[in-house]
């Protein structure tokens, strides 16, 4: 076969994605002469279409109906974009200045969700940054009374936790300055787990006047650092699952992939698996691992900041989905998460 007729077939494929992806119905070879300059007749194209099934590319439900693409068929056709259409001037200063408006770290994350369901029409999903990521900025301790402390503890990525810390004898107010700057030495610029680590090996080591105190501190802050779960999951727009077409041409399925999402647990290995802040991943159906997921299609990458990944973010749909559009609305919104988080 000829490599022209190769590509031939490979544009009538990426026809029959467009066609399907538009309308949801099956697509007839007529329609592709009438809706695409193709070049050959209606004839070639039945033929083609006819190699294309043979080969598990398309399928046809019903005997009289038209075609219908595979997941084998969405895997070469996501596989030959060479070139993602980008999104307009004015869209990317949208979503700048919608992100820009983000008062913290979460918050930001929110927008992104927000802001990638709304573009694609799907499920955004975003992974809060994990602990092995984060680093401690800055430790404040606040008086509050004689026996009472306020630790407030500030990561890169604008995580902020807080926790009182009751003593068993009056503090004086130089101790507190000097807890401070203790604190500060044994964690700033360490990864949440390493300055955990620090922390303890502090208490067991702090000098015996303030050694109670920094007991109390540092079991406070362990447990605020450690114990709190850190990888949870941001989701926008599980609504559109029932309007993508997926409640009615799988609704077995729908009720599964709605009880992944609550439970978080597959999503999240899923974003975690992501390694790459420039590359936008696409998993299609039978692709994923997890059962849960094997009706859809997950479209992911990393976001960051300075080339250090925080987290993963993506959508979930129907494997039917706009693969051009998705990943380049993705691929946009991770990069502005990660401009945005960056000037912060």
């Amino acid at each position: 076969m000829s490599s022209q007729t190769e590509l031939r077939r490979r544009e009538v494929l990426r026809a029959i994605v467009a066609d399907y992806v538009s309308s949801q119905e099956p697509v007839g070879s007529k329609a592709l002469v009438e809706r695409h300059n193709l070049g050959v007749s209606s004839a070639t194209i039945r033929n083609d279409m006819a190699v294309l099934e043979a080969e598990g590319f398309i399928t046809q439900e019903h005997a009289s109906s038209g075609r219908i693409p595979t997941e084998k068929g969405y895997r070469l056709f996501v596989d030959s974009i060479s070139k993602v259409k980008p999104l307009s001037k004015a869209e990317h200063r949208a979503i700048l200045e919608f992100l820009e408006g983000g008062v913290d770290l979460e918050d930001v994350l929110r927008r992104s969700v927000q802001l990638l369901s709304q573009l694609t029409r799907q499920v955004a999903v975003v992974q809060l940054p994990t602990l092995q990521t984060s680093q401690v900025r800055h430790c404040e301790v606040v008086q509050l009374a004689d026996v009472r402390l306020l630790v407030v503890i500030i990561t890169d990525t604008g995580r902020v936790e807080q926790r009182n810390v009751e003593l068993a004898a009056p503090i004086d107010p130089n101790q507190v300055s000097a807890l401070r700057d203790l604190l500060n030495r044994t964690m700033a610029g360490k990864t949440l787990s390493d300055a955990s680590a620090s922390i303890a090996d502090l208490a067991a080591n702090a000098p015996a006047d303030v050694r109670d105190i920094v007991i109390r501190c540092s079991t406070v802050i362990i447990e605020s650092l450690i114990d709190k779960p850190n990888d949870r999951l941001i989701l926008s727009g599980a609504s559109n699952l029932t309007r993508s077409g997926l409640h009615g041409r799988l609704p077995s399925t729908l009720p599964n992939i709605l009880d992944a999402l609550e439970e978080q647990v597959v999503v999240l290995k899923l974003l975690s698996a992501v390694q790459d802040l420039d590359q936008v991943r696409v998993s299609i159906g039978e692709e994923n691992e997890d059962e849960e997921l094997r009706g859809t299609s997950v479209v992911s990458t990393g976001y960051g900041t300075a080339g250090a990944i925080l987290g993963g973010l993506g959508v979930v749909g129907p494997t039917y989905m706009d693969y051009p559009g998705t990943i380049a609305s993705v691929a946009a919104v991770a990069q502005y998460v990660g401009r945005v988080l960056g000037d912060g």
